[in-house]
């Protein structure tokens, strides 16, 4: 059975793992989220879940005394979709060797090329940018920008549509000369591409993208379905030696991360949490203890188990685990290729998935606020946090414990087999023969 899924898995992860496009698109989030966490701090400072917060602090410093937090988080929040226009295009440019610093500030200015600068405010046209277009609700236009761009720059380079300069020239007034061609060419193009959509029904690029993909893709991704998917593949994929995540975050990241901002920004603006499905919901409320939800795998093993290599593996397993760090359990049980363990790998982060997700949708705790907190995090603090309240860590509490149950009968398998072979062991070493001593 091991063998048809690794058959049929195998080289669709290796595909989906080294595609250019899905990679860049993963690596340039990730130069987004450093920035997202550590604004997300001030943001919580700003809102801490905690009643009488605000009244303290407004009897220190004032009424606005939180326009000092609100500065430092909008300053991310509120240009995620350009953030994430200037990072995918920088990886991408990497990724197909090219001159990425270039290329990212070309992209940068497509996405401003396309953003409205005008609005009507009653009678009045009033010449800015809203934060709405550059914001979470531009980051597939921002995706879509980063790609073309680096697109039709490596057009003009592959056909050495570049200004050479002669030798002695300092290499970086010549690299500026050789980007100026494609850099032009990609202006152009996306200059055309405003005139053409101001002339159709939908106005902007942003209006029909976020209609026809953005909007869609939020509906199909904000669904128990689609994180149940999720879940069980990034599973699947560990126990056959892929670390799934990497590869499952590919397709799932650009719509867990619009649906985390949209939460961000509705918390800020202390308005209805529109969606459950966020990146803290996958995070925090699915697994525990890292992939396979194995901190009650570790649990298990350091309270019942006898076999001399799990107890030991438990032990140095253990403060790892809580912070969601568990390779040395995943290669020292091991996990990967484990038919024993696979069974409950991968049906407790699901089970959890499942359960959690019908809390939410039946309200029985807050939607998770879009604070995004490292995945290191350990349970019962994340879960408080990332709801505003006691629920959260009930939940994750109850789940940790389901889980003990689920792996329990399949890490006690494990226990005896291991029990034997180290009986074995120890008799071969007692048994020897004393005539050829």
């Amino acid at each position: 059975m091991q063998k048809k899924i690794e058959k049929v898995l195998m080289p669709m992860a290796v595909k989906l793992g080294n595609n250019v496009v899905l990679r860049s698109l993963r690596d340039g989030f990730m130069i987004v989220m450093p920035l997202i966490m550590v604004t997300s701090f001030f943001l919580l400072l700003g809102n801490f879940p905690v009643k009488g917060w605000n009244p303290f602090w407004e009897g220190i410093f004032g009424k606005n005394w939180d326009m000092w937090f609100s500065a430092v988080y909008n300053s991310v929040f509120s240009f995620t979709g350009l953030l994430s226009c200037l990072g995918i295009a920088y990886c991408y440019a990497k990724n197909r060797d090219l001159e990425p610093i270039h290329i990212a500030a070309v992209a940068l200015v497509a996405f401003l090329i396309l953003t409205p600068t005008s609005f009507n405010v009653g009678k009045t046209t009033v010449s800015a940018v809203k934060t709405e277009f550059v914001g979470a609700n531009g980051v597939f236009l921002g995706i879509l920008i980063a790609i073309f761009s680096v697109e039709i720059y490596r057009f003009a380079v592959k056909r050495h549509w570049t200004i050479k300069m002669p030798d002695g020239v300092p290499p970086a007034v010549t690299q500026s000369f050789d980007a100026l061609l494609p850099s032009a060419l990609v202006i152009i193009v996306f200059f055309l591409v405003r005139i053409i959509f101001s002339v159709t029904s939908f106005q902007t690029a942003y209006n029909f993208i976020y209609t026809i993909l953005q909007a869609p893709l939020k509906h199909v991704g904000n669904s128990l379905p689609s994180v149940l998917l999720y879940n069980f593949l990034a599973s699947l994929l560990w126990c056959i030696g892929i670390n799934g995540p990497t590869i499952t975050n590919s397709v799932w990241s650009p719509i867990f991360f619009v649906l985390t901002q949209d939460n961000l920004s509705a918390w800020n603006h202390h308005q209805p949490l529109p969606h459950i499905y966020t990146q803290p919901f996958i995070d925090m409320f699915t697994t525990y203890g890292g992939g396979g939800s194995t901190l009650s795998l570790l649990i298990v093993m350091f309270v019942v188990c006898k076999s001399k290599r799990i107890r030991e593996l438990a032990k140095l397993a253990i403060m790892p685990g809580i912070f969601g760090i568990n390779e040395p359990l995943i290669f020292g049980l091991p996990v990967v290729l484990n038919p024993i363990i696979a069974i409950p790998f991968i049906l407790t982060p699901t089970i959890n998935t499942l359960i959690s997700g019908l809390a939410f949708s039946w309200h029985l705790l807050p939607f998770t606020n879009g604070i995004q907190l490292t995945w290191t995090t350990p349970p019962i603090i994340s879960g408080w946090l990332t709801t505003g309240s006691w629920k959260g860590p009930v939940l994750q509490i109850f789940e940790i414990i389901l889980g003990i149950f689920i792996y329990y009968p399949f890490i006690k398998m494990l226990d005896r087999q291991y029990l034997a072979e180290e009986a074995k062991a120890h008799a071969d070493d007692l048994d020897i023969d004393f005539s050829e001593v």
